[in-house]
């Protein structure tokens, strides 16, 4: 599935976020018929209030939270802002344009503000990839100054 411009600019988005909302508010109404649901006052309340998060998987392993799409004329690609994931980038704002055809799939998460758990799932945004295993903790463990890693450090101790 191309997640292209019409994707996001048109039904298709509308149409997954919808999707989100309509099952998160039948989770919370288990008793009521899906089809009969959108008549009931109560059901129809809690999904008008109902949030989505939107997170965005790309084909290189990097994921993110979309916090505001960015309407522009380029088709090409895809520019919003990011919902960074520490708490010491929500001073800024995080810009980000990647190719439409970099998009491998595309989450929303619906919930309800006052359901909110509090410990939110952890979107990594701009930090999603990884190292690879164990290169990162080699160079990060604290080092005794007997280790040596080559003969050329003999001198250095």
């Amino acid at each position: 599935m191309p997640f292209n411009y019409d994707w996001w600019f048109g039904p298709p988005r509308l149409e997954q976020t919808t999707e989100a909302r309509r099952r998160c508010a039948l989770a919370h109404f288990p008793g009521l018929r899906p089809d009969l649901a959108e008549g009931d006052p109560n059901f129809r309340a809690f999904f008008d209030r109902l949030e989505v998060r939107t997170i965005l998987y790309l084909r290189d392993g990097f994921s993110y939270e979309v916090k505001d799409l960015i309407l522009r004329s380029n088709t090409v690609s895809l520019m919003f802002e990011c919902m960074p994931a520490d708490e010491a980038y929500r001073v800024g704002a995080f810009v980000v344009t990647v190719p439409f055809e970099d998009i491998v799939r595309i989450e929303m998460y619906a919930v309800h503000p006052d359901e909110k758990p509090d410990d939110a799932p952890s979107i990594k945004g701009f930090a999603g990839a990884q190292p690879p295993p164990g290169r990162m903790d080699e160079r990060m463990r604290a080092r005794d100054p007997r280790e040596r890693e080559s003969p050329l450090d003999e001198d250095r101790i």
